[in-house]
Parts: structure tokens; sequence; C-alpha cells
């Protein structure tokens, strides 16, 4: 399993993905906002998602969990 992080502290403006989609690499799984700034988090390599920690509306700090991948 890898985790993806907040790179940042942000808003949480979009969740793409749900639990047990696949994914293939670069897609975007979440967007973030910060700072009037739009910030994709996108997959690293071919995966199913195995968790969403966040949801739309809400917050992250840098270094969150945001979504694991398997």
């Amino acid at each position: 399993m890898t985790e993806i992080k907040a790179p940042i502290t942000a808003n949480v403006w979009k969740v793409l993905v749900k639990k047990d989609q696949s994914v293939v690499e670069g897609d975007t799984l979440v967007i973030l906002e910060a700072m009037k700034m739009e910030i994709n988090i996108d997959a690293p390599f071919d995966a199913t998602v195995s968790d969403v920690f966040i949801q739309e509306g809400g917050k992250v700090n840098a270094g969150d969990r945001v979504i694991t991948l398997a």
C-alpha cells in the first residue's frame, strides 16, 4: 500500500475517485485549493484506490493522508 499525502495545507475542492476504483498513472485523484491556486494530486502509478480519507469541502494539513493506493 502506498499512502498519498497532502503536499500543502489546503481546502479539498474535488475528490475525483472512490474506494475500489482503478486508476492509471497520471489520473488526477484529488484537487486541492490553497491561496486561490489549484493543486492536483495525481496517481504516481497504475493502482486501485484502497481508502479515501478526505471529503469535498474539508481541509487538509501538509502531510495528512489523502488516499491509499494498492
